[in-house]
């Protein structure tokens, strides 16, 4: 029986969550701020859907 799981975590699925609420909230917990956190404040500037799209994008995708 393999007992690895490479399902989603709690917490990721905690910060896609707040990533949808408050997009940079979400980059904010799952990168740190930074570079992607500051691209993401200027998207949800811009306007909310490309901010949002950024960060369940970063929060879904593994960190480098």
């Amino acid at each position: 029986m393999n007992t690895t799981d490479t399902g989603p975590s709690a917490n990721s699925i905690i910060i896609i969550l707040l990533s949808i609420l408050l997009p940079p909230l979400g980059v904010a917990l799952s990168r740190g701020i930074g570079t992607q956190f500051l691209i993401n404040i200027v998207l949800t500037i811009l306007g909310y859907v490309p901010g949002l799209v950024h960060a369940v994008w970063l929060a879904a995708r593994p960190a480098d």
